[in-house]
């Protein structure tokens, strides 16, 4: 008799403890190491996410001595991204420890900052953003001791080598000139100092080092990349597609910053379409910055990464007005040490970017570093989310369930409002993001009734004929949205934090009825039954999209770098990361983010071989 096949091996995966415990000694130890002086550095790069990753792989890779700061520990992706780990595997069936908490919708709207301190939290040993879960646990930032005042927003943080590109959505998507251009087709605000023929070329390297899957569809509002294999729409989603075009909307599969085909890189490999994206991907098919930017940079022999290194002060020199180096306060000895270099690239992310330029005060510098304008904080933007809607398709019920979630991303209907029509309510787009079939674990069955047997009947009947799409808006770049230092305030190392002054305008607001709206139009076009419409908000800063507070720009009074990122006010200081858009866009800001700072160390790269920096 035949023997049954036998079940694929899982993997394997070390103790999270174990191979964090030695991370953490590892990231000690080569802290140690780095000390001021030890060796002379071209470049300082604070940051080692999606724009300290690219800025540091630019550099290294042409010969510049860079070292880059992390504020948080390294990182061992091969084990510590536990990609196809099954729940059994895990003593609390991936759930976070009890003293452990996550923070949710109500608690961010309901609970006064700082969030760490208030009294319902108290008994948690460690609260953490929304984001918070067994995979990201330890790469999130404690809130008890990195804590923020003024109005509510959930701000996801990740001190750990690679920032949160170890946990990103991997949506890798163009702006285009109805972005770069939008003031002057609506009037508000103002247009970004490039256009996108001045960036394309850019984001065609960044396609073609890191990877981009997608298909080419020829529309204006979202320019096509150099692609890789495409993933496929799902069954639910062609018919969403079919009924969508006949409005004159594209429903498309979703671009991913993953790589399908393989790239030129030892640590990376290509997609295998397994699915459980968000949690690392541990072939690093996505573009995680560690193995997809800082390990090659490594390698050329040219960068030193120094963990455990908050950025507490851009140093100037008095006597020149230019940027000398960086102080940073070792997060473990707590010890203060002074690094100095030739130039000093921020790339820390937007916000943490913002706090440093404002903590560097000095007497020239009195509002804080490159803040002369006074825009250092302000212009804050991002995408507002929540609108939402889901149903099921009947056509689908009662079919063998598939494989519909082995991918890197599902669909995107791209922006159609304000395109060839103005809208009567609001300014600029959205897009949505989502998809349909089969998901490893069929959320929609929390909104069954029943029990036993007929309960799980019903699951299986509607669990090949899910669809579902959530709303990503442009929030528009108002001076008044804005952060600033706390006076009071300090986080666990003795620096001040971040008091938020931002919340969702007319705008927005009106933008988010009419997501809702036509996410509900869109599932009864395609015949969806039961359609359950949600037309709330998130909490602002859900998006993890926050942009804009160190806008570019060619007049010094109206912006605070150029569109290389260089500052007006320290020809020497460099900021590279999404601080530097001018407005939001509705697409993820990832792809350009790499882009820009690839065009800014183009030119520092040029202006330090001409000794002008």
């Amino acid at each position: 008799m035949q023997s049954a096949p036998k079940a694929p091996a899982q993997p394997k995966y070390e103790d999270e403890q174990k191979v964090v415990t030695a991370q953490l000694a590892q990231s000690r130890a080569e802290a140690a190491r780095i000390t001021p002086g030890k060796e002379p550095y071209d470049v300082i790069v604070i940051g080692s996410g999606a724009a300290g990753g690219m800025a540091a792989y630019q550099l290294a890779t042409a010969g510049v001595k860079v070292l880059l700061l992390e504020a948080g520990r390294l990182l061992d992706p091969m084990k510590e991204y536990r990609t196809m780990e099954w729940p059994y595997a895990t003593e609390r069936r991936h759930r976070l420890p009890p003293d452990e908490h996550a923070l949710d919708v109500a608690e961010y709207n309901m609970i006064d900052r700082p969030y760490g301190t208030a009294p319902q939290l108290e008994k948690h040993k460690k609260l953490l953003s929304y984001s918070g879960n067994t995979f990201t646990r330890s790469w999130l930032v404690n809130e008890k001791e990195h804590p923020t005042t003024g109005t509510r927003y959930a701000w996801v943080r990740a001190r750990i080598l690679g920032g949160k590109t170890n946990l990103w959505g991997r949506v890798a998507l163009r702006l285009s000139d109805y972005d770069f251009k939008a003031a002057s087709r609506d009037g508000f605000g103002e247009d970004w100092p490039i256009s996108y023929a001045d960036i394309a070329p850019y984001y065609d390297q960044v396609d073609d080092l890191l990877g981009i899957s997608g298909t080419v569809e020829n529309l204006a509002q979202l320019p096509d990349s150099k692609f890789q294999r495409a993933v496929k729409l799902n069954c639910p989603e062609m018919v969403l597609k079919t009924a969508v075009a006949k409005m004159g909307r594209h429903i498309i599969p979703g671009r991913a910053g993953v790589t399908t085909d393989g790239v030129a890189n030892k640590y990376r490999s290509r997609c295998m379409g397994r699915g459980r994206c968000g949690r690392g991907c541990d072939l690093q098919a996505p573009m995680h910055s560690p193995t997809a930017l800082i390990f090659p940079a490594r390698d050329t022999g040219n960068l030193t990464v120094r963990p455990n290194s908050i950025a507490a002060e851009i140093l100037v020199d008095p006597s020149t007005s230019k940027a000398s180096g960086v102080r940073v306060i070792d997060s473990e000895t707590r010890d203060v040490l002074d690094f100095k270099s030739r130039v000093v690239v921020v790339a820390a992310s937007t916000l943490e970017s913002t706090r440093l330029l404002l903590l560097s005060k000095s007497e020239q510098h009195a509002n804080g570093l490159a803040n002369s304008s006074g825009l250092v904080g302000h212009h804050f933007c991002e995408h507002i989310m929540g609108p939402r809607a889901s149903g099921f398709l009947p056509v689908f019920k009662g079919r063998a369930s598939s494989l519909d979630d082995g991918r890197p991303q599902s669909a995107y209907i791209v922006r159609f409002r304000n395109i060839e029509e103005k809208h009567p309510a609001f300014l600029r787009g959205y897009g949505f993001q989502g998809g349909g079939g089969c998901a490893e674990y069929p959320g929609f069955a929390h909104d069954l009734s029943g029990f036993g047997s007929p309960f799980k009947k019903q699951v299986r009947v509607h669990y090949p004929a899910t669809i579902s799409i959530g709303a990503f808006g442009e929030v528009l770049p108002r001076h008044e949205n804005r952060v600033e230092l706390d006076p009071a305030v300090k986080d666990a190392w003795g620096s001040p934090v971040l008091r938020f002054d931002y919340r969702f305008g007319d705008n927005e607001l009106a933008m988010a009825k009419d997501m809702a709206d036509t996410a509900e139009e869109m599932l009864h076009a395609a015949g969806a039954e039961n359609i359950k419409v949600t037309r709330d908000v998130l909490t602002e800063g859900w998006s993890i999209h926050e942009l804009g507070t160190a806008r570019m720009g060619t007049d010094p009074k109206k912006s605070v770098t150029n569109s290389f990122g260089q500052t007006h006010d320290v020809k020497n200081l460099f900021v590279v990361d999404g601080s530097i858009f001018v407005s939001a866009g509705c697409q993820n800001p990832t792809w350009t983010i790499l882009a820009l700072c690839w065009r800014g160390m183009d030119y520092l790269k040029e202006e330090m071989k001409r000794r002008t920096i």
